[in-house]
Formats: C-alpha cells, sequence, structure tokens
C-alpha cells in the first residue's frame, strides 16, 4: 500500500470514529471544538491526497491518448 493511500485510509479512519463520537453523544461540549478542527484537518488532507490523485490519474490517461494519436 502506497504511503497516500494509507495516510487516506488513516484520516478516513480517524474522521468516521469522529463523526461516530458525535452522532453518538459520546463527546463532551469541551472536546467537540478540538474535534471539529481536527475533523477539518483531515478533511483537508483527503482533498489534498484526491487531488493529486485526480491529477495523476489525467496525466496517465493523457498520455495514453497520445499513443493513441501517435499510432494513427
Amino acid at each position: 500500500m502506497s504511503n497516500e493511500n494509507f495516510e487516506y485510509k488513516t484520516a478516513m479512519e480517524r474522521l468516521e470514529n469522529i463523526l461516530e463520537r458525535i452522532d453518538n453523544s459520546e463527546m463532551e461540549i469541551d472536546e467537540l471544538a478540538g474535534a471539529v478542527q481536527e475533523a477539518t484537518e483531515l478533511l483537508r488532507k483527503c482533498r489534498q491526497i484526491l487531488l493529486a490523485t485526480e491529477k495523476n490519474v489525467q496525466e496517465a490517461l493523457s498520455g495514453l491518448d497520445g499513443e493513441t494519436e501517435a499510432g494513427t
């Protein structure tokens, strides 16, 4: 598993844990602000990973398009 996959999976698991605790009212009000801040940072990290992955996929596909056009 790549480092980005590991980071994404870990961040998503932590987000799910935070949301579950909020949904189940397991979080004290004093913890809520910190949890929301952590969740925001985790979402930002996941978004960056997804955007980088999307860019890599688009570059790979455009490389294939170039190969196809060159072959015709």
